[in-house]
């Protein structure tokens, strides 16, 4: 999953471009997250802020490589697969007690974050 604050890039800025590096992230264990992604992995977009919400599904289009605002950093590639039908709150996803154990409730404060596939899965169906 990663994150963005729709006030400064937005599921609808992201699909306008398609495809775009993700970088900037300056955090060590979002930065690790974004290590592990492999290409064709699929990826939630969340609209923090006042949303606070999953509002798409992204696909790696490139694995790591050195972030091109600090090389010392690293970005991937996403490239832009499919809106959900239905946003799915953080309101919802908390309510889900088969979600309590996902990063995002742990960890809210990082970027990127990792989703396992029965939590993929669930989500999906969610926003369906």
């Amino acid at each position: 999953m990663v994150k963005s604050e729709p006030g400064s890039y937005s599921w609808d800025d992201f699909v306008a471009i398609n495809e775009e590096v993700w970088d900037g992230v300056r955090n060590y264990q979002a930065r690790n997250f974004l290590r592990e992604m492999q290409l064709g992995d699929l990826v939630f977009f969340y609209h923090s802020g006042k949303e606070k919400a999953i509002v798409g599904i992204a696909e790696v289009s490139q694995e790591q490589f050195p972030d091109p605002t600090d090389e010392a950093w690293t970005a991937v590639k996403l490239k832009v697969k499919s809106p959900l039908k239905n946003s799915i709150s953080l309101a919802a996803i908390k309510a889900e007690d088969r979600l309590s154990e996902l990063p995002m409730l742990k960890q809210s404060r990082l970027s990127v974050l990792p989703v396992g596939k029965e939590e993929f899965d669930l989500l999906l169906k969610m926003g369906s």
